[in-house]
């Protein structure tokens, strides 16, 4: 019998001989194989990727610091720009809506083509670093571009409208990046690392998040337009630009040379030659996550690829490699239906992560305006000189402080995470993340002051720290269950594997989905009721429900 490796087929020794070593023999493109074999599972044990110290895990992570850093920039600042650049009010759902948009029908796209990428520098790297370069020219646009506009255009009417446009692009084009990007991300994370440092990966990129949204903040929070820097960069918002984008290149750099990849290797259709042995191929079937493939005469046989999650560790229908006709069909329609069949304890994970996102944005988003308006009983469409409006702004700066609690309370709760695991498991983790949320958003609406809501901003960062890890970690567990019915046996033969960039970019999606939902009907839910306490009292009715839904849906993982 003979298996595919990373560079050339390997036949075994027949039996009853003695095993010296095992060599190499060539193949022909139009053989048929065996079927699978208890010998497998030894010999893809050795497949599994080397553990990683805790120093290239974190150099891994430290792009979710850059990324929450700006982040935290753009929530400070993005409402001042716009105003500044004298955007309509009638806009700015406008803004808002179209990212999650691009990001909803794109993201399955682009997380199945990351699956199939055959560059020398690997799978995610490349996605990763379009997209961070996007990041970094839309933050560009976002706070300089009116400078840029009034240093090019003169007549006035065109420089406003122009203002608007670039300022727009940029903020759209840094939310669809800066969304986009954490698909692949996660995604490189599994490829690289073993199954025991796959959690680690995940608690330190969780830690991360807290801190650079925590130092993000802070940074906004300074006044730097009289400072020397202020003077010498010539405003405020061109320092806030100069300290995000040397974070974010800084730590993207790291990132990207943190773990090396494996690259899919090349495809060689000239290589082939008379058979000794015969191959492992995988029978036809679709399945979650793979694309339809169709009876080819002449089957291209491929070296055997390791770097998804998913196909670590077992025997799989990757030892064919789709044809140039069928990868071209890997279409936004294909990928769709392949997420509509996913299976159902992956489907109810998506639509908790739904819950969960949308009524931790119901919350976020417009918090500062809660504290504002409601804590503060400030007015923010009265006269800008009038004490009510002065009233209103101190309750949005200190919303903002709210807001880096909740950073920090993310970065101290992914520790907790650990201490707790092994107590009350995933499950009970996801349970509990949601219902604190439910209950503490809850008590903030129904009894809103100024300690108990800054004190309750903690209870943020718990959900925080649940959304960015723990679904990921399931969809791990899920994983490790399959590879381990595969080498037993208890799996259909005729399952394909999935790629992890699909499974990544389905809960990605969920995310996009979320802010589309929040930013089509909030708005209008806020008018209707006449207060902004229906936001807190909406987050935390979704939140509750999803620990409900949770309790039954959820499937538990040992």
């Amino acid at each position: 019998m003979t298996l595919l490796s990373e560079d050339k087929p390997t036949r075994f020794p027949k039996p009853g001989s003695h095993i010296t070593a095992i060599e190499p023999c060539s193949v022909d493109h139009g053989s048929k194989g065996d079927l699978v074999d208890s010998a497998e599972s030894a010999v893809f044990e050795a497949v599994e990727p080397p553990r990683r110290s805790r120093g290239r895990l974190i150099m891994h992570g430290v792009v979710m610091f850059g990324r929450e850093f700006c982040y935290a920039v753009e929530a400070a600042f993005v409402t001042p720009v716009l105003l500044s650049v004298g955007l309509p009010r009638s806009l700015y759902s406008l803004v808002w809506l179209i990212s999650p948009v691009l990001g909803f029908i794109l993201q399955p796209v682009i997380g199945s083509a990351s699956d199939y990428c055959r560059s020398r520098w690997g799978r995610r790297r490349p996605y990763i670093l379009s997209l961070g370069i996007m990041m970094l020219v839309g933050l560009a646009l976002f706070l300089n571009g009116d400078a840029v506009v009034s240093a090019i255009v003169r007549h006035r009417g065109l420089k406003r409208t122009w203002s608007i446009v670039v300022v727009m692009f940029g903020v759209v084009l840094f939310d669809f990046a800066a969304d986009f990007i954490d698909g692949p991300v996660k995604a490189y994370l599994f490829d690289v690392c073993s199954y025991q440092d796959k959690e680690r990966g995940l608690h330190y990129h969780a830690l991360l998040t807290g801190l650079g949204g925590a130092c993000g903040y802070l940074i906004g929070a300074m006044d730097w337009g009289h400072s020397a820097l202020g003077i010498l960069l010539g405003s405020e918002y061109q320092v806030i630009f100069f300290f995000s984008a040397i974070t974010w290149t800084f730590f993207l750099t790291v990132h990207l040379f943190s773990i090396p990849e494996n690259p899919l290797p090349k495809q060689h259709s000239s290589e082939s030659s008379a058979p000794t042995a015969p191959l492992i191929v995988a029978t036809n079937g679709t399945a979650y996550g793979s694309l339809p493939k169709e009876p080819l005469p002449s089957p291209e046989l491929r070296p055997r690829t390791f770097s998804a999650l998913s196909e670590a560790n077992a025997v799989t229908s990757s030892a064919k490699q789709p044809s140039k006709e069928v990868q071209k069909r890997m279409t936004l329609k294909s990928l769709l239906l392949a997420m509509i069949n996913m299976p159902s304890h992956y489907r109810c994970l998506c639509v908790s992560h739904l819950l969960g996102w949308t009524a931790f944005l119901c919350n976020m988003l417009f918090f500062t305006d809660f504290m504002g308006q409601i804590v503060y009983k400030g007015n923010p469409y009265a006269a800008h000189n009038s004490t009510a409006y002065a009233t209103y702004e101190r309750g949005v700066e200190v919303g903002c402080w709210g807001l880096c609690i909740n950073a920090v309370s993310s970065a101290l709760y992914s520790y907790v995470q650990r201490l707790l695991l092994p107590y009350i498991g995933l499950k009970g983790l996801y349970f509990m993340g949601y219902f604190v949320f439910g209950l503490g958003t809850s008590l903030i609406g129904l009894y809103p002051n100024i300690i108990s809501t800054l004190s309750l901003c903690s209870v943020f960062g718990v959900m925080s720290s649940t959304l960015y890890t723990v679904p990921f970690n399931l969809i791990s567990e899920y994983h490790k269950q399959e590879e381990d019915q595969r080498k037993q046996g208890k799996e259909d033969s005729s399952a394909h594997s999935r790629g992890t960039g699909v499974d990544c970019a389905a809960l990605t999606c969920m995310v996009q989905l979320a802010q589309i939902m929040v930013g089509a009907g909030l708005g209008a839910l806020v008018n209707l009721a006449g207060s902004v306490v229906v936001v807190v009292l909406s987050a935390s009715t979704v939140s509750l429900f999803g620990c409900l839904f949770i309790a039954i849906f959820i499937r538990y993982v040992d």
